[in-house]
């Protein structure tokens, strides 16, 4: 055996990953068209006749059928296997298509005790 060759060959991975990228999957797009997608936005597919599902990927496929019942996005990119980047893509595209609708988290209000308020300001008038 020469020196450096490695009798044993390399150990094959059970699980390679996905064999498509995901920046193929959104055509090399990092950025929805539209829409925020927070990791807790709710999705649900609105239901459209199938004409408007004409050209879509697979994985657009695979979004609408999960979120026959409403889904978050962390869920829906769980699901895929999909990096939540390549997700928010995917559901900007179906949000323009009006495939989909989405219900954004509620803001959460910052609400300060009036006692905390007071120490602030007279730390400002200490100043």
């Amino acid at each position: 055996m020469a020196a450096g060759h490695n009798a044993d060959p390399a150990p094959v991975e059970d699980d390679p990953g996905p064999v498509v990228r995901p920046y193929a999957v959104t055509r090399g797009r990092a950025r929805p068209v539209t829409g925020r997608f927070d990791l807790v936005s709710l999705i649900r597919t609105i239901q459209r006749p199938d004409d408007q599902r004409h050209g879509l990927a697979p994985e657009h496929l695979s979004i609408l059928t999960l979120c026959r019942g409403a889904m978050s996005v962390a869920e829906v990119s769980a699901y895929l296997d999909l990096p939540l980047g390549t997700v928010r893509v995917l559901l900007g595209d179906l949000l323009v298509r009006e495939l989909v609708e989405v219900w954004e988290p509620a803001p959460r209000l910052i609400t300060h005790d009036h006692r905390t308020l007071e120490d602030v300001l007279n730390g400002l008038r200490a100043l």
